[in-house]
């Protein structure tokens, strides 16, 4: 699993969010979201962005570019 694969769900879990829920708070369907926990498919900047200030953490954190969730 891609780094921010592992992160998102990581962080979906932390606010107990199954994947249906994530995938309504994103208007898109179950696979669809499921595909970008496993990082089968490439995330839009604004769906990143929008991870982002759900969670309260930076997009680098999200692409595994930093460790530190501070926003």
């Amino acid at each position: 699993m891609e780094p921010f694969g592992k992160r998102l769900k990581e962080l979906r879990k932390e606010k107990h969010k199954t994947q249906v829920e994530m995938a309504q708070l994103l208007d898109c369907t179950d696979r669809h979201y499921q595909r970008m926990e496993y990082g089968y498919i490439n995330v839009p900047s604004l769906t990143l962005i929008h991870l982002a200030d759900y969670f309260g953490v930076t997009t680098d954190y999200l692409l595994g570019r930093t460790e530190g969730k501070e926003a």
